[in-house]
């Protein structure tokens, strides 16, 4: 990178992107760069951080509403919600497994990206909970939309557009988001030995069941033996997560593990095994390998994870787990990314997404990352894109 820009204020942000633009200087938008590898390679010689933009600005956990600002660790941010029974229930992952980099990940990286993890079945994406923004769009200008009020509806759509870009359309300076109770305590049933078929029908059964499960995943014996440093019982683990208070949930339980006993045997975890091994499911521990082997995490139907997995399996080496009762394929190619292969399968189950997480830099060139869209979704992309961002300085390349 020719220049290093890390701005201490909005200000400074704006005057350096107006800069920028009337020089057609691209930059690589980034936080703390934990998750510098998703989608394809920015074309920019100059970089943009907003490592220096830090701090929490309001907090009342009365109103289980938070403002930070966009370059605050999301370490300082769990501190300050442990500290008041609170917490981000879309469970925003930690890619410095995967991804094999360092520092801390940020609030805004994690919005930017959408990072979320297994609650968000039954609670959300991280743009769910995004209330407001504030960034400095390719003009030099300042942008706030949304609020910190649940009703304020003002700006919505730009606040969920914001959620997911990449640092594609703007560079964020502030979020503003919703926080929840943290459950007082937490429990998993494992229903063990089941295919990935069984372990479907499985999953979909209990989710149907008026018990809150708040987590579903299957773990096939592949990777099985790398959660919870290889406590699990034998064979594949279909594993269910309960929460809420005490009393409710010891009750639960038991209604959980009488109705899933007809599938296969079923054990269960307390609140410490439950945190750790839902904490490993959220940051894909399997394929924190220290490889580039090409990583893709792929959205479908929950009814057609499984069989995407065994239709690629009789053409390209994979292994795989499943997350969001079956709906998130977390799928690790032994070799090349086979993207074509992998992109026909989905579309012939009946459409979905797939996103390449981590490859070489050879397979990053020569790969589209994210799912190519529509031609309708194009165009409006590319308008959006031009209104934010006309120079197209922000991230080039990045999502296609």
């Amino acid at each position: 990178m020719s220049d290093f820009f890390t701005p201490f204020s909005e200000n400074d942000a704006a005057g350096i992107i107006r800069d920028c633009a009337e020089r057609g200087v691209a930059l690589s938008i980034a936080g703390g760069r934990t998750r510098i590898g998703f989608g394809n390679a920015v074309a920019a010689t100059s970089s943009l951080r907003s490592t220096s933009l830090s701090g929490i600005v309001a907090y009342n956990p009365a109103e289980m509403v938070l403002t930070a600002k966009a370059g605050t660790h999301v370490s300082e941010i769990q501190a300050a919600l442990d500290a008041n029974g609170q917490m981000m229930a879309f469970e925003p992952a930690d890619h410095r497994g995967v991804m094999g980099t360092s520092g801390e990940p940020t609030i805004g990286g994690v919005f930017a990206s959408n990072a979320s993890g297994p609650r968000r079945l039954t609670a959300g994406a991280a743009r769910d909970h995004l209330l407001g923004v504030r960034f400095v769009n390719g003009h030099g200008e300042v942008v706030k939309a949304g609020g910190r009020v649940m009703k304020n509806v003002t700006g919505l759509d730009l606040v969920k557009l914001m959620a997911g870009s990449f640092g594609t359309l703007g560079f964020l300076t502030e979020v503003t988001f919703k926080v929840w109770p943290q459950p007082k305590t937490s429990a998993t049933i494992v229903l063990s030995g089941l295919d990935d078929a069984e372990a479907t029908a499985a999953m979909a059964a209990a989710m149907a069941l008026p018990v809150e499960v708040s987590g579903a995943a299957h773990l096939p014996e592949s990777v099985r033996g790398r959660f919870l440093h290889g406590a699990l019982a034998d064979g594949p683990a279909t594993v269910l997560r309960l929460e809420g208070l005490p009393a409710s949930v010891s009750v639960r339980v038991e209604k959980l593990i009488a109705a899933m006993s007809r599938f296969g045997p079923v054990t269960h975890l307390d609140a410490e095994q439950t945190g750790l091994l839902w904490r490993e499911i959220r940051d894909v521990k399997p394929y924190a390998d220290g490889t580039p082997r090409p990583l893709w995490r792929v959205s479908v139907a929950p009814s057609q994870g499984h069989q995407l997995v065994a239709a690629l399996r009789l053409e390209a080496g994979i292994d795989a787990f499943y997350d969001w009762q079956g709906g998130l394929v977390w799928m690790r190619m032994e070799a090349d990314p086979e993207a074509e292969i992998l992109r026909r399968y989905i579309k012939a189950l009946g459409g979905g997404h797939a996103v390449l997480v981590r490859a070489s830099d050879a397979a990053r060139s020569a790969v589209a990352a994210f799912e190519p869209l529509a031609p309708a979704v194009a165009l409006l992309s590319q308008r959006v894109k031009a209104k934010l961002d006309p120079r197209g300085i922000f991230n080039p390349g990045k999502m296609g």
